[in-house]
């Protein structure tokens, strides 16, 4: 299953395989992935320094350092996908907040 934890200080963190399929074939995988890199792009793209984050062993840990209009719209628009995946693949895919 994959973890996304988002607690109250903007650390939000990614973890684990879903499980839905094997690695390669894993829809609920691939859609998190391009959520959540895309997302970092964007932020990354529009300011280099809104951000800190590591992808490490099947783990994305982001840090959001400077919080203006975008980088919060833009953070909230990757949560409201990842939530919209929970609800289809709620088996595959669960969000904790903290």
């Amino acid at each position: 299953m994959i973890k996304v934890d988002l607690r109250k200080d903007k650390v939000i963190t990614i973890s684990g395989h879903s499980g839905y399929e094997e690695i390669g074939k894993d829809i609920v995988c691939a859609s998190v992935s391009s959520i959540v890199i895309t997302t970092i792009n964007a932020i990354i793209e529009i300011d280099n320094e809104a951000i800190d984050y590591s992808d490490l062993d099947n783990k994305i840990v982001i840090r959001v350092i400077k919080e203006d209009d975008i980088v919060n719209k833009l953070i909230n628009n990757m949560i409201l996908l990842l939530e919209s995946l929970e609800k289809d693949y709620k088996d595959y895919i669960k969000i904790i907040r903290r």
